[in-house]
């Protein structure tokens, strides 16, 4: 049973920076993990992806410059580095995982949110 656990979301200002992780169970090296975010009322965004292997990094038009994810397979966990925050970075974020078989990323899932398992969520909120 895979599960997936975010933690570090919380209350910034403007400019902050802030960094979520994502701890995972029941996962191997035939998944690869990935970011979204979602605004009440509005559809959830691809934010960013990451291989296994960790050699393909995928990232959304609004992470572009500003976020990186990485992994450390070891602890089982994926990060999100969010740097330069404004407001409009306000939302739920929550981590995924594709079960791509040899842990590529599958970007079209991604992009058309796909995914096999999800996370319950961790609010981050940009004060202006």
């Amino acid at each position: 049973q895979v599960q997936l656990v975010e933690s570090g979301g919380g209350l910034v200002q403007t400019w902050d920076s802030l960094r979520l992780s994502c701890t995972a169970s029941g996962i191997d090296s035939g998944y690869a993990m990935g970011w979204f975010r979602q605004v009440p009322g509005k559809e959830r965004e691809f934010v960013a992806a990451i291989s296994w292997s960790t050699e393909s990094i995928y990232y959304g038009d609004s992470a572009k410059g500003r976020f990186t994810i990485s992994r450390d397979n070891a602890k089982n966990t994926v990060y999100l580095q969010m740097n330069s925050l404004k407001p409009e970075d306000t939302a739920v974020y929550y981590c995924a995982a594709d079960n791509s078989g040899d842990g590529s990323i599958r970007l079209w899932r991604f992009y058309a949110g796909g995914m096999d398992y999800w996370g319950k969520g961790t609010l981050v909120t940009v004060s202006s």
